[in-house]
């Protein structure tokens, strides 16, 4: 069964609906409030209203429409009539498990629960890798009804038995198609063992292919499909272009963009850990505040990053896709694609990180000779031809400088090594001095031959040859004297 807004050309357009008039707790209401709501979004106004009457759903809408909110308020009110002041852990077990796949949107709509739980004693933690485990080990001891995870982590500690998941009643994939995604998968299997049966189970995604439809409502039971907008569909008020360079010129391009339509702030996607941090180097180096986001950078770095970049201290935020799903920066002005991504669903959540909320946006895909295929693989995701259009660059490259004139003392010290160069050039060769000669008397006569004229080395081989001759060497007797017995 599917719910979709039915929408008729020419039909008068309904006000939204008013959060104050769904059968919320005024607590959530006056957390809804202090957030600045007061009208929900279609997915919230079709989801919130399923999700309090218990059924299984699939909500499919655009990036930016409120998934967060569209689940974490009804989910929070179904669970008040767990609330209580006991201090002990065992009067706060988990009872709703919230799964997401990159620690960035884990931390994203931890922070969304503790905001609309605020006024309510239930409790909530977050936890994932890249961070040390004990910190999280004491909150989960110390009992939660919401834990927001994302899946390694969170088998670490049920594998450590920090998380007991048997009183789970309610169980959200955020950004379900990549959580059911062939890497995510085995994981997810195993987590799912560790639950009672009897639960709610919720899918939220910007994308939903045939595929994952049938494998997602494998785990759901008689699951209602929520869409409100076309599927795969992108925001319409992001101005989307697409721009034929070749990828020595794409740095170049992204900074004309960013003086010409005078950009504050944008996100630079990538497709690799090791592009990210030498493109962040080179926009460095070009004078512009840029943080490089990416899978090999610690927790600690990442999240330091984003909040700076949040912040308005970073004007480029430059990130593989870890940065592409679920990440909330309000009015974020551009996304440049500087690598067209290798899967098409990635497109349509990179570029909903502009455009949030009901704002404007612009996303700007730099294509070079070698990604024909990838930009037809997006074109029939979105079901929109793609035009790409030529770029014509400044030329405002900057040139190289003029090397620094040399100091003073080096020129001196030149001019005086070549004045004696030439002054030994100019000087006339002399003849070489003659030897002086030896008056030596005794080196002076001439050679002489002496004895009978034969060479030493003749007279010691005749002498040797004589003693052979001879036979047996007899030595002589010595004489011995008369007091020894000797003759005398």
């Amino acid at each position: 069964m599917t719910e979709n807004p039915s929408e008729e050309s020419g039909a008068p357009v309904a006000p939204a609906p008013r959060f104050d008039t769904l059968p919320l707790d005024p607590k959530l209401l006056r957390a809804v409030a202090d957030s600045g709501y007061t009208a929900m979004t279609p997915i919230q106004a079709k989801a919130i209203p399923l999700v309090l009457a218990g059924r299984d759903i699939m909500g499919a809408a655009q990036t930016g429409t409120g998934k967060t909110a569209a689940f974490t308020i009804p989910l929070l009110q179904k669970m008040l009539r767990h609330e209580n002041a006991s201090m002990s852990p065992a009067r706060h077990p988990v009872r709703a498990l919230v799964l997401a796949p990159t620690r960035e949107l884990a931390d994203q709509v931890a922070n969304s629960v503790k905001t609309y739980a605020k006024h309510t004693q239930l409790r909530s933690t977050v936890v994932f890798g890249g961070i040390d485990m004990k910190p999280q080990t004491l909150v989960l001891k110390g009992g939660v009804e919401v834990l927001i995870a994302t899946p390694g982590r969170l088998l670490d500690h049920i594998e450590a038995k920090n998380a007991i998941l048997n009183q789970v009643e309610y169980v959200v994939l955020d950004e379900a198609d990549r959580m059911l995604d062939i890497g995510f998968l085995p994981d997810l299997q195993r987590i799912l063992a560790y639950l009672p049966k009897a639960r709610q189970t919720l899918l939220f995604s910007a994308t939903f292919s045939p595929e994952i439809k049938k494998l997602a409502a494998s785990y759901l039971q008689d699951p209602l499909l929520v869409e409100v907008a076309r599927a795969n569909a992108t925001a319409t008020n992001v101005e989307q272009r697409f721009y034929g360079v070749s990828d020595d010129d794409k740095r170049n391009v992204i900074r004309q963009l960013l003086r010409t339509r005078a950009l504050s702030q944008a996100i630079i996607f990538v497709n690799s850990k090791l592009g990210c941090a030498r493109l962040a180097r080179s926009f460095e180096r070009d004078g512009l505040k840029t943080q490089a986001l990416h899978g090999d950078k610690s927790q600690d770095e990442r999240l330091k990053a984003l909040a700076a970049f949040k912040a308005g201290e970073v004007d480029l935020l430059v990130a593989t896709d870890v940065a592409a799903r679920g990440l909330d920066i309000a009015d974020l002005p551009a996304v440049f694609n500087f690598d067209v991504p290798f899967n098409a669903e990635d497109y349509v959540h990179r570029i909903g990180r502009t455009g949030r909320a009901g704002a404007s946006g612009l996303a700007v895909t730099l294509v070079a000779r070698d990604d024909t295929r990838l930009v037809s693989d997006i074109e029939k995701l979105i079901k929109k031809k793609i035009e790409i259009e030529p770029f014509e660059l400044e030329d405002d490259r900057p040139r190289r400088a003029a090397p620094p004139p040399r100091r003073r003392e080096e020129e001196d010290y030149r001019e005086a090594a070549d004045r004696v160069i030439e002054r030994a050039a100019e000087r006339p060769s002399r003849p070489p001095a003659p030897r002086p000669v030896s008056r030596d008397p005794f080196f002076d006569k001439p050679y002489e031959a002496s004895g009978d004229g034969s060479a030493a080395w003749e007279k010691s081989a005749g002498a040797a040859a004589a003693a052979k001759a001879a036979g047996p060497v007899v030595k002589a007797k010595r004489k011995v004297g008369s007091l020894l017995g000797g003759g005398g």
